[in-house]
């Protein structure tokens, strides 16, 4: 093998030219390419150029503050952006709402397999993950906004079932993070929460005739590397780029934690209750729906209490957390270093993971709970001027084999209390979850009433579950009044179960339920 170029982040920032499609690594805060994603927008930024740029990622890159996706938020720079998840980067989303850029949502393990078929040449992507959703070419092919017109997403028809084919999109360019670099380009990333997307990344950019270029910690002797952690093998890399420290943090603004590689295990049996408020409320009741042994992915917000709840229970050993960045048991964590897990007991590739989610592999899916329609359709990725995407939202929830949408009633203000057993509300939400139609249909009622998907939506004061006839009311909680509380609060009259029960008085006292022992 040749010895591989090492470049500065300047000179590979003029290696990226005019109109080129340009992909980047990372997941959230994680493993993110900082030091050459800054260098190019600092190019673009003194000299206007590279410009009409199409940028083309999965995970959502960024913490909302100008780090990640945002480095290419600028008019001018991209005239394309095709992403997973666009909350982390909201100068993105401010230039996509404005009708600046042409705008493209994905699912996210949908683009992770697009890596895969780009790298194989194939024709596109065939799945059925999508179907219904606002991607699928009969709600707007993922499409944001009014100037976006290609379509990328085509309805097709295959052995007598509908499919959407996702086009490939070929890759100029691609930014990725490694950890350690041999002098034969030979990549690991050791030092990560995970691979990612890292080789599928680089194939799809190799064979596309592209550039792969990829920012690591160090350089290290040829042959040095432990073969079985190399990621990136040199054949597929164009130069090297040595980040600094702060660009090499394994998320960002946060110090190596080796419980997120597996290099150590730390204690975590002493996890502290958390307080009865309406998300452990939810939480508590969630935890009623976990079969044994469970297979689980759990989503932001309240459904990470579930996990909190589990440990006050004793339950934790009935289930098996997973996460869609890879990692396999262990506990998941959040803010900046959302996506990594302590105490893994395996860490898969991006896009493995998302074969096994999309096959089906999930036993229960615990997502936010945003608005909701009559006909159980709901969203999560776009509000107005807010902007969110889907990530792997679509992936996770079209195919788990049950699906528990988790959140409170209403939003914007709401309080509450729970005295003997009840739950009292003290204070209103200013904003109706439950609405007569949605913004962008994130997940369809229609097609889980189709293929016959077991469906719940818990809040703080009740229970809904989807059935043919549409979203059906079958728990309320005691203390709470059926017309005042419930139905007043929503924009539509849902379905009310012949045999409408009380929440379990256990939910709303400050004590242990007895979980481990039902």
């Amino acid at each position: 093998m040749k010895k591989v170029k090492i470049v500065t982040a300047e000179e590979a920032a003029l290696m990226v030219k005019d109109g080129d499609t340009v992909s980047t690594g990372g997941f959230v805060s994680c493993a993110c390419p900082e030091g050459l994603t800054k260098a190019l927008e600092k190019r673009f930024l003194e000299t206007g150029h590279p410009r009409d740029l199409t940028l083309f990622f999965a995970a959502g890159q960024g913490h909302r503050d100008g780090t990640g996706g945002d480095h290419f938020g600028h008019e001018g720079m991209v005239k394309r952006v095709v992403g997973g998840h666009w909350d982390r980067a909201a100068k993105l989303g401010e230039l996509a709402l404005a009708n600046k850029i042409e705008a493209y949502n994905l699912p996210q393990g949908v683009i992770t397999h697009m890596y895969r078929d780009i790298a194989a040449h194939n024709i596109g992507t065939i799945t059925h993950v999508g179907l219904y959703t606002f991607v699928d070419p009969r709600n707007g092919g993922g499409k944001l906004n009014d100037v976006t017109k290609e379509d990328l997403v085509k309805l097709i028809e295959i052995e007598g079932e509908e499919r959407l084919l996702y086009k490939s999109i070929p890759i100029d360019v691609c930014f990725v993070r490694g950890s350690y670099a041999d002098e034969y380009g030979n990549c690991t990333v050791h030092r990560e929460i995970g691979p990612l997307d890292v080789t599928a990344q680089c194939q799809a950019t190799k064979n596309s005739g592209g550039k792969v270029i990829v920012q690591v910690e160090k350089i290290v002797q040829g042959g040095t590397l432990d073969p079985k952690l190399v990621k990136i093998p040199g054949i597929y890399v164009d130069a090297i780029v040595v980040g600094s420290v702060e660009d090499n943090m394994q998320c960002l603004g946060m110090p190596y934690d080796g419980a997120l590689t597996g290099e150590f295990r730390i204690p975590v049996d002493a996890i502290p209750p958390i307080p009865l408020d309406a998300k452990k409320i939810i939480a508590r009741r969630a935890a009623m729906e976990l079969p044994q042994d469970a297979i689980v992915n759990l989503g932001t917000g309240a459904p990470e209490k579930i996990a909190n709840v589990a440990a006050e229970e004793g339950i934790s050993d009935k289930m098996t957390l997973t996460v869609e960045a890879g990692s396999i048991a262990g506990v998941p964590y959040g803010g900046t270093q959302f996506g990594a897990a302590a105490n893994s007991m395996a860490i898969l590739d991006h896009n493995v993971q998302f074969d096994f989610y999309q096959g089906g592999g999930l036993d229960v899916a615990f997502l936010g709970l945003a608005e909701t329609a009559p006909n159980g359709d709901l969203n999560v990725s776009k509000f107005g001027t807010r902007l969110a995407g889907a990530g792997g939202f679509i992936d996770i929830t079209q195919n788990a084999k049950k699906v528990v949408y988790c959140g409170t009633f209403t939003a914007k203000g709401l309080k509450t209390e729970c005295r003997d057993g009840k739950l009292v509300i003290t204070q209103e939400g200013a904003k109706k979850k439950f609405v007569e139609q949605v913004e962008h249909i994130t997940f369809s009622g229609v097609y889980a009433n189709k293929v016959h998907q077991p469906v719940l939506y818990i809040t703080e004061r009740a229970v809904f579950q989807l059935r043919p006839e549409g979203v059906t009311l079958i728990e309320i909680a005691p203390g709470v009044d059926l017309q005042k509380d419930v139905l007043d609060q929503m924009e539509f009259k849902p379905q009310i179960a012949d045999d409408l029960k009380l929440m379990d008085e256990r939910i709303f006292r400050d004590e242990l339920m007895g979980l481990a022992n039902d």
